[in-house]
């Protein structure tokens, strides 16, 4: 298996991925967040999966995987071929817990997870973030895997202040915190003290001194011996300023502090103590309730259902990662997990199971961080021939139109991110939207029709229509097919678009074929703006990104 030459995104499977692409000890840190969708009943969850019924909930619950013949050949490989703890607790777990969506899930996690111990180096480190829905099981997938003894600390993050849970019509109390399961692959792991402000009223509590001329604050410390020590314990004794005692420091050392000032004697004939500076004080150790990171806000908002904060993929990768380090994230979403690495100056992997999520986590490194695809960072997956398009229409049309329409950089319509299936019908024959900035910077939007099957001029007509009617100045025609004569003739009566702003006219329909698009991808049209319909990540102030190898 050769390693990668640079940081890269994956679209697929990323148990497939993670068996053809990543080598042996080859990661230093794993961040996950797989789709699971809590929101679900537990009798959903449970509930066997052979009746028409049951079939119809699996629909509705595509956040997840359900019982079928993908889970039950995974599940006899498990049984099978993994190690004999892991195949005893999947079968014990499948006893216990039935053949259902849940069962599905974890069988189809243990898979991944079972790869993902074997790439993680011996110094890695895996944080699981997951709900309290399944967290019990998947602890003990993870303790089958890893080892119990790999298990450092339950991560308890309050993503919010406050959520009426009896809204939905269940009464219970508020669900407002996600579970971080942190496990190691060794007794010795990459780890970075961070830490905390400390609370208002610890400062006032114990900082209760003020020193003279420079306002600094500070407390007063025991520089005694511990315990009062003993010859036995070698702590000196002797006599300073009048008190005599065991010391902590050597009366040389005690001379020196006392002489900088860090050893006061408040009254004559008192123990002296060290002076302790507030600002000289890191903080307090980062425990495993972290409170004090909300979900995403404002700029940071890219319209992902699923999105994590920045601050929390920061927090997670400083701790447990050095700069150069290989960050992965098997299921990427929106990407939070590697524009934290690539900031942090890490190398990073990431793998989506959708065109959309890939999408998105282009535009998201090229508008937050600057980084251009297949220059700065490879993305392998995607179609790269007419050839491989066509196949894609074929297996998925949903996912043909979002690979197509982020050929542009174009916002798709009718998905949402971690979906795998489009919708129809709110998005009244839009497909994807670019923004631009008009006269008195106006935000202008350009509409974007993806067609994978046989198209005509009647196709052109409609989009006209469809111009007219949302009051757009210009469309796109994205076409799998080459565009007939008569396609191309109706396009070029639709006219042209005049800005005034930019003082040049622009195509009011362009058609574009995938042909075209991967030899040259780019548009007709006037400079973009910020007010997409997944929006554009704010730019993030870095250091200066890890180049060279990926040294895996």
């Amino acid at each position: 298996m050769k390693p990668l030459a640079k940081n890269t995104l994956f679209y697929g499977d990323n148990l497939e991925i993670l068996r053809e692409y990543v080598p042996d000890e080859s990661v230093d840190l794993i961040y996950l967040d797989p789709p699971f969708n809590s929101n679900r009943s537990y009798n959903v969850l449970f509930k066997d999966e052979s009746g028409k019924d049951s079939q119809s909930q699996i629909t509705a619950f595509e956040d997840t995987w359900h019982w079928g013949e993908d889970a039950q050949k995974t599940y006899h490989d498990l049984v099978q071929d993994a190690p004999a703890n892991v195949s005893t607790m999947i079968s014990a777990l499948r006893e216990f817990i039935g053949a259902n969506q849940m069962m599905a899930y974890l069988v189809m996690m243990t898979a991944r997870l079972i790869e993902l111990h074997r790439v993680l180096k011996s110094t890695g480190s895996i944080y699981l973030h997951c709900d309290p829905t399944a967290s019990h099981y998947l602890k003990v997938v993870m303790d089958s895997i890893f080892g119990a003894q790999s298990y450092r600390t339950e991560i308890s993050w309050r993503r919010q202040s406050a959520h009426n849970d009896a809204k939905q019509g269940r009464q219970q109390y508020g669900n407002v915190r996600d579970i971080i399961f942190f496990y190691t692959k060794s007794d010795e792991w990459t780890w970075n003290w961070l830490y905390t402000p400390y609370d208002e009223n610890y400062v006032k509590d114990f900082y209760r001194f003020t020193e003279e001329g420079t306002g600094r604050k500070y407390r007063l410390s025991d520089i005694t011996a511990p315990g009062g020590a003993s010859p036995e314990k070698r702590n000196p004794r002797y006599e300073f300023l009048g008190v005599t005692r065991y010391w902590r420091y050597s009366k040389e050392t005690m001379e020196k502090l006392y002489a900088e000032g860090r050893i006061i004697q408040t009254a004559p004939g008192r123990v002296p103590a060290y002076k302790r500076y507030l600002d000289e004080m890191p903080g307090v150790a980062l425990q495993n309730d972290w409170s004090d990171i909300r979900l995403p806000l404002g700029g940071e908002l890219l319209g992902y259902p699923t999105q994590k904060p920045l601050a929390l993929l920061e927090r997670i990768i400083q701790a447990s990662s050095n700069e150069g380090d290989v960050v992965l994230d098997p299921f990427c979403g929106c990407g939070t997990a590697i524009a934290a690495a690539q900031k942090l100056k890490r190398k990073w992997i990431g793998i989506d199971v959708t065109h959309l999520s890939i999408a998105l986590m282009k535009y998201r490194l090229k508008d937050a961080l600057n980084l251009v695809e297949k220059k700065d960072y490879a993305v392998i997956g995607e179609p790269e021939s007419l050839d491989g398009a066509l196949q894609l229409a074929k297996d998925d049309r949903y996912q043909f139109q979002w690979w197509a329409a982020s050929l542009i950089h174009a916002k798709p319509l009718g998905g949402e991110g971690g979906s795998k299936e489009g919708k129809k019908g709110s998005d009244k024959g839009i497909d994807a939207v670019i923004n631009f900035i008009d006269e008195k910077e106006k935000t202008q939007p350009v509409m974007v029709q993806v067609k994978s099957g046989h198209v005509s001029s009647r196709d052109i007509r409609d989009l006209r229509g469809v111009l007219e009617r949302e009051g757009a100045p210009m469309g796109i025609f994205i076409t799998l097919e080459e565009p007939s004569k008569d396609m191309i003739t109706e396009a070029v009566t639709a006219g042209y678009y005049h800005s005034n702003f930019w003082n040049k006219d622009f195509p009011t329909i362009q058609i574009l074929s995938i042909d075209f698009l991967l030899k040259e991808p780019r548009v007709n049209m006037p400079p973009r703006d910020h007010g997409q319909t997944f929006k554009q990540a704010e730019k993030i102030k870095k250091k200066e990104g890890t180049q060279g190898e990926l040294g895996i």
